[in-house]
């Protein structure tokens, strides 16, 4: 009997929205009885810790290995010196903890289970260098509200844009079942879409590609069945939506550090800077894992990596599953290059700028952060200096760029849009470039990997994992870790961890009927 939905609410709820559904495990013990199982976990980022975490609550004896010196993956940070002398955490960016990542925050309450360390982001405004100006501050949460009220209170939809749209072929965003969604538009990409939907420009630049651009992803490349699906997740799957946190201190003393004591209380071995080399299965059963060139038996493995770390282990572990398998995770790829930028200024962002504000039209700008109007070590440096910590993203660069050139013209857009900080001296400046994270581009669903492979002791996660699920980005990640433990408690019968997500279809039965007119005769 495989995991199943139901509408049993005795699952502790993680969200407020009474639509959201539970997947429930296979019955099971809730521990292990006697001989517990060895199980490596490879990579510390969200899907790894939460896979350690599924296991080591049951009392699995888990070994995770993260190559990095920190926990945290694509969340991870570190020290750094600033040339004023001030210590600083750097990291890869802004990150939007939604209400919805119930799985996620489920993994963070073994943390705090106050969600402590989060604090609320007011508003979540879109600027486009035309003038146009988005705000989701007033835009109501209950679907299919959230969505029209958008439409209504936007700037970008005007009355005449709105006529010449074709409400037909919007119709499938009304109710959008997983997996069913990559059977309808995988084969299509996201800019066509919305072209199909004579979708009015501008709000194309403010509303749907700040989603597809999360994924780091021109939306020429991206398929729409990803786009659509972040459609729902956000607007009209869920009541929590348009609402999101960020902690209060940089990732590693607010999120991974609280957690590797938890995980550690559990009998947790988190290996830190060990970069595994190979996974070899035996013949006698397990694998051995090769870290350091020093192997090490267990009886059981989950690989939660990136897609290159995966491509690299894989490639070197010439053993696993089958040629099939591996040679599908050799076509796995990555999203072009982004580039964050962190600026530590001499004088302060103009009061009343917004903490977090997604931009279009301006070059390769994606959006800026004023990192002092939540967190506390940016805000402690900004009060001792009198200066601003702002932070500039730009996702999806053309592969081969010169990197000093595009760090100038993205500091040059903060300037348009931010121009008194064009006055401001630079005290520090840090660039993260990195290509590491997973593309979905047009047809590639039936190639992506699934958590359960022809070997039932090995088992993925990561948000590159297919999980037939509505969930993404930072979501995925935790839940396919979930799902990757439940699968490997499952073997041994101890019942794994009860998971929530947004409804797979659309939330009331009219909207449902409206979506069967577009593939209706």
């Amino acid at each position: 009997m495989s995991p199943r939905w139901n509408a049993d609410r005795s699952a502790p709820r993680r969200g407020r929205d009474r639509q959201a559904e539970v997947l429930r495990p296979k019955p099971g013990l809730s521990r292990f009885a006697g001989d517990t199982p060895r199980v490596a976990v490879v990579g510390g980022g969200i899907a790894g810790l939460a896979a350690a975490t599924g296991l080591a609550e049951r009392g699995a004896q888990v070994t995770l290995y993260e190559s990095e010196t920190t926990l945290g993956g694509r969340l991870a940070g570190w020290p750094v010196e600033l040339a004023d002398g001030s210590r600083a955490t750097m990291s890869r960016g802004f990150h939007a903890f939604f209400r919805q990542y119930y799985n996620l925050r489920g993994l963070l309450r073994r943390a705090d289970g106050n969600l402590g360390m989060l604090t609320s982001v007011p508003d979540y405004p879109l600027q486009h260098s035309s003038g146009l100006y988005d705000s989701f501050a007033k835009v109501p949460r209950t679907p299919p509200w959230s969505a029209l009220g958008f439409a209504a209170l936007s700037p970008s939809f005007g009355w005449r844009d709105m006529a010449r749209m074709d409400p037909r072929a919007a119709l499938p965003l009304l109710d959008v079942r997983v997996p069913e969604v990559y059977s309808r538009l995988d084969s299509m990409s996201a800019h066509d879409f919305l072209a199909g939907i004579r979708f009015p420009e501008a709000a194309q630049h403010l509303a749907f590609e700040v989603f597809s651009r999360s994924f780091f992803a021109d939306p020429r490349e991206l398929s729409a069945a990803e786009l659509v699906l972040m459609f729902h997740i956000y607007f009209l799957g869920s009541s929590e939506g348009l609402l999101f946190d960020v902690p209060d201190e940089p990732f590693p003393q607010a999120l991974w550090d609280p957690l590797a004591d938890y995980l550690e209380g559990h009998r947790v071995q988190l290996r830190t800077g060990s970069f595994v080399e190979t996974v070899a299965p035996q013949r006698s059963g397990g694998y051995r894992i090769t870290a350091g060139g020093a192997p090490e038996h267990f009886d059981a493995t989950v690989l939660a990596l990136d897609v290159p770390g995966l491509r690299g282990l894989v490639e070197a572990s010439p053993g696993l599953v089958d040629t099939e398998w591996r040679d599908g995770i050799s076509r796995l790829r990555s999203a072009p290059p982004f580039l964050v930028s962190r600026l530590w200024l001499d004088r302060p962002v103009r009061a009343g700028r917004a903490g977090f504000l997604g931009t279009g039209g301006y070059e390769s700008l994606d959006n800026i952060s004023v990192l002092e109007r939540w967190e506390g070590e940016a805000a402690r440096w900004a009060v001792r200096t009198g200066g601003s910590v702002v932070e500039l993203h730009a996702y999806a660069v053309a592969p081969g760029a010169d990197r000093p050139v595009e760090q100038e013209r993205l500091l040059n857009q903060l300037y348009r849009v931010y121009p008194e900080t064009r006055d401001a001296k630079i005290v520090d400046a840090r660039h993260e470039w990195r290509a590491d994270c997973p593309l979905f581009p047009v047809g590639s669903y039936a190639d992506r990997p699934e958590v359960r492979t022809a070997d039932p002791t090995l088992v993925l996660a990561g948000d590159l994992v297919r999980t037939d699920l509505p969930v993404a980005l930072m979501e995925r990640a935790a839940t396919s870790g979930f799902l990757a433990a439940n699968a490997l408690l499952e073997r041994w019968g101890v019942r794994g961890q009860a998971l929530w997500t947004v409804p797979r279809s659309g939330r009331s039965r009219a909207m449902r009927l409206l979506a069967r007119m577009a593939t209706s005769g």
